[in-house]
């Protein structure tokens, strides 16, 4: 397996990074076993840069075309392993495109998803060799576009933020409202012990007049 590779380019007053994920591709058809080969770092996805590269597929031994030919990624120090993807007999005439998903966060990966679109045409009708080549029994290597798209993920979980928050906030309200009322009661309490005490003072009625 290729090693993850860093390197640091001195760049005014800053770093540039340059990372190379591991890959590796998984092929398999159906008559025979399966083995691994490492992706060479040319064709690795360049960490948090969306690139298109041309990607070689060799000729299992013993494959004669009849057979569906699928291929697995796996992708990072973390081995994200991308499924089972039908790249030849998969009952379409266009010229298969990987297309990968690649999700981070900071300085670290964190989920790999891939599939098979049709090749956009006009690639295909810039690059008509690779249509050519592609469904040529004869010809291997192989060459497979593959598309790698990041997606950055935000280190803080909005969703979660806004609950606390909402509690927090109903929180400080039921507890504003039990004061609000505590106070209310007292001040009606005192309001009628005054009330009865300025009512029962002696002296207190009504001038008689003569």
């Amino acid at each position: 397996m290729a090693s993850l590779c860093l390197f640091s380019f001195p760049v005014t007053l800053s770093s540039f990074y340059f990372r190379c994920l591991q890959a590796r591709g998984h092929r398999s058809y159906e008559q025979d076993g399966t083995v691994w080969h490492d992706v060479i770092g040319k064709h690795c996805p360049i960490f948090a840069v969306n690139r298109e590269v041309l990607i070689p597929i060799a000729k299992p031994t013993g494959y004669t075309g009849a057979d569906p030919y699928k291929i697995s990624f796996q992708v990072g120090k973390e081995k994200f392993l991308v499924p089972w993807l039908f790249l030849i007999n998969r009952k379409s005439s266009e010229v298969p495109m990987i297309d990968m998903h690649l999700r981070y966060s900071g300085g670290d990966l964190h989920g790999v998803t891939a599939k098979i679109v049709d090749m956009p045409h006009h690639y295909v009708e810039i690059h008509p060799n690779i249509r050519k080549q592609f469904w040529d029994p004869q010809h291997w290597p192989k060459h497979v576009l593959v598309r790698y798209t990041w997606e950055e993920q935000s280190e803080i979980d909005v969703t979660s933020g806004f609950y606390v928050l909402f509690g927090s906030g109903l929180m400080l309200s039921f507890i504003l409202s039990i004061y609000i009322l505590q106070s209310s009661r007292d001040k009606l309490a005192r309001f009628v012990m005054e009330t009865v005490a300025e009512s029962s003072a002696p002296g207190v009625g009504v001038a008689k007049v003569e």
